[in-house]
């Protein structure tokens, strides 16, 4: 599996930006999809997940502003962020999971001008 994590970029403090990561390869097996993002100085930390049949999950601090969605027939996972703020800067990775196989994309630069 290979993922191209795409649609990083700046923006002010309030505004939106929409992340995608395009899958390829052997992807039908793939039951989790996650967005990670890692900020300069801390820990790479989880955002949003999204199950095989489950409902996605969010971190507390992006809660009611980032929307996770997968379309499988596109084979691609999208982050929806709305009224970022400064703490969003970050750089962000979509991670696949399938069975104990974890796939990891590059990541792709969030920031955020307060």
């Amino acid at each position: 599996v290979q993922l191209q994590a795409s649609g990083g970029g700046l923006a002010q403090a309030g505004g939106s930006l929409r992340l995608s990561c395009a899958a390829s390869g052997s992807v039908f097996n793939i039951n989790r999809m996650d967005w990670f993002r890692q900020a300069p100085g801390k820990e790479r930390e989880l955002v949003a997940s999204i199950i095989n049949g489950g409902s996605p999950n969010y971190a507390d601090s992006v809660k009611g502003r980032f929307t996770i969605s997968r379309d499988n027939a596109k084979n691609t996972l999208t982050l929806q962020m709305n009224n970022l703020k400064f703490d969003d800067t970050a750089v962000y990775y979509c991670r696949a999971r399938e069975g104990d196989y974890v796939y990891w994309g590059k990541g792709t630069q969030v920031t955020v001008s307060s």
